[in-house]
């Protein structure tokens, strides 16, 4: 699943939105997780077990391992 995932991480998602990004930072955190397209702010709400399968990397958390 997502274990390391947390409030506005920016996530690379393997399929690009149809606005042209691939990045989106994740909103709401629960059952469910609502991100939000850093190209046109487009909101989608997806499970966890989908946005888990979607997700390429965790750019936020590659940042956090650097410091």
């Amino acid at each position: 699943m997502l274990p390391d995932l947390e409030l506005n991480d920016l996530l690379k998602l393997r399929k690009t939105h149809p606005c042209g990004e691939d990045r989106w930072k994740v909103i709401r955190m629960g059952a469910d997780i609502k991100i939000e397209c850093l190209g046109c702010s487009r909101q989608v709400m997806l499970s966890r077990r989908k946005l888990a399968r979607s997700v390429k990397t965790n750019l936020s958390l590659e940042e956090r391992i650097n410091e």
